[in-house]
């Protein structure tokens, strides 16, 4: 039986999307999607696609899914959400539901999930105030919370998972380190282009050398 050619398919909201502010340096803030960057770390005999839409909570991306990823039938897909509904204040618990659901949905279907925790958020000075320690405390926990249940769910079924969270964060602050966004969400070019690079080490690297 021949083997279906390598086709890796990022799905999420404006982290996959590549959205970014504009900038003196980036003035037309232009999309750099991570897809772009991963695409040039695998080389043209893997196929990438990317599927993010800006504002995406995960329950528009459950009900996008089966035709954004499972009718195209990607060999693996980086699954990145949960950003836009932790700013609707939904409960991490209910957001891992969605998650999970794709999860498995892609996993019935032959198609191997990558799991990516929620990065963290930039309040830069604010922190010098009480008021913006205490929010970005109650915003960071719920970010842990999130992120824990999506960790443990990849550990519990021996599944590829990214730390994106750990990944960009200040080890002293847990603040969206500012070399990686300069609007507080999103990422820079530079963040994109980490996670690109991240992700191809940890995970694809391993996989396309194993023939997967």
């Amino acid at each position: 039986m021949m083997q279906r050619p390598t086709h890796i398919l990022c799905f999420g909201d404006s982290l996959t999307a590549g959205f970014q502010s504009p900038t003196a340096d980036h003035p037309r803030g232009a999309e750099t999607p991570y897809g772009l960057f991963l695409q040039e770390l695998t080389g043209p005999s893997v196929r990438l696609s990317v599927s993010g839409l800006c504002g995406e909570l995960t329950g528009d991306m459950v009900r996008r899914f089966p035709s954004a990823v499972l009718a195209q039938q990607p060999t693996s897909v980086v699954i990145l959400g949960g950003t836009n509904d932790l700013g609707w204040n939904a409960a991490p618990a209910d957001i891992m539901g969605n998650l999970r659901q794709m999860y498995e949905q892609a996993v019935a279907a032959g198609i191997t999930p990558v799991l990516v925790t929620v990065p963290s958020i930039r309040v830069g000075d604010d922190l010098r105030s009480e008021e913006g320690r205490r929010w970005f405390a109650e915003h960071l926990e719920r970010r842990r919370q999130l992120n824990g249940l999506i960790l443990c769910y990849a550990e519990s079924q021996q599944l590829a998972a990214f730390d994106l969270f750990a990944a960009t964060a200040e080890p002293e602050t847990q603040q969206l380190a500012a070399l990686y966004s300069n609007d507080g969400l999103h990422l820079t070019t530079a963040g994109y282009r980490l996670m690109a690079e991240r992700l191809y080490r940890e995970i694809f690297a391993a996989m396309l050398a194993g023939g997967a």
